[in-house]
């Protein structure tokens, strides 16, 4: 490691010092005599995350919306990054597609949730689809604009060499555009945990989303954080997961993939 490196490299334990201040606020304020119903001590989100969590109550409610959010993800992801890189090299299909998703996407997604149950009621079935539709525009801007921007000497190179428009769309297009690809999917699956919570709200009997809902309603504040900061933890996995993913495919490939994120 140069001497640069070790100049640069942050201490491992400075990411853990803003939520261990988090928590020691939150721990003094609630010790404090007269503190409002709404400020719980750390230790009793714990126990109550623990009895959730014994109950089997947390692994069915966490399971419902982790089905939710990952097939809305998977459907909006496979879309988004498919048609985003057929319109960097299909000129009609962009032009279709380009003023459609530029009128759309400044629309909150959750502003439609209202419609979408209405074609296809309370069930899933409008989850999904909701979560599909916020997942879908950051992966297919993000796939567009990857594979537009990949450097024109290498197609070139590639075209000169005697590749079919395919084997360049395959082999240099799309592996080039990989590094904006895995931008768009990290935007896409935080959008999904912030959807699943806002459709969860309306009509779900089930989910993390619900049972916030139920909590806030019967002013169970420590079962109302515990449910929070399941989500807080299970997005965070996610991303270091799709992180991995990234930095396993990668590295090698990009300069300073492989120590990305």
């Amino acid at each position: 490691m140069s001497a640069h490196d070790t100049r640069t490299r942050p201490w491992p334990g400075v990411s853990w010092l803003l939520p261990l201040a988090l928590l020691l606020a939150l721990h003094l304020l609630a010790s404090r005599e007269g503190a409002p119903r709404y400020l719980v001590a750390p230790q009793q989100i714990a126990q109550t995350l623990w009895e959730l969590a014994q109950s089997g109550e947390l692994l069915t409610n966490t399971w419902a919306s982790l089905r939710r959010s990952f097939s809305g993800f998977a459907i909006g992801a496979f879309i988004g990054v498919g048609l985003g890189l057929a319109c960097s090299v299909i000129r009609p299909l962009l032009a279709f597609f380009d003023p459609l998703v530029s009128m759309a996407y400044p629309v909150p997604k959750v502003a439609l949730l209202p419609v979408i149950i209405t074609w296809l009621g309370f069930g899933d079935a409008s989850k999904v689809v909701i979560i599909a539709l916020a997942v879908f525009f950051p992966t297919f801007i993000n796939a567009l604009y990857g594979s537009r921007g990949v450097n024109t000497r290498w197609v070139w190179s590639a075209r000169n060499m005697g590749a079919s428009r395919l084997q360049v769309f395959w082999r240099v297009i799309a592996p080039a555009a990989l590094p904006h690809v895995f931008n768009g999917l990290r935007s896409g699956l935080a959008l999904s945990f912030v959807v699943l919570f806002a459709s969860e709200m309306v009509g779900a009997k089930n989910g993390l989303g619900n049972l916030i809902i139920k909590a806030e309603e019967s002013m169970r504040f420590d079962l109302m954080y515990a449910a929070i900061l399941t989500i807080g933890l299970i997005g965070f996995a996610c991303d270091r997961a799709l992180l991995a993913l990234r930095r396993f495919l990668l590295a090698g490939k990009f300069p300073g993939e492989g120590r990305h994120g």
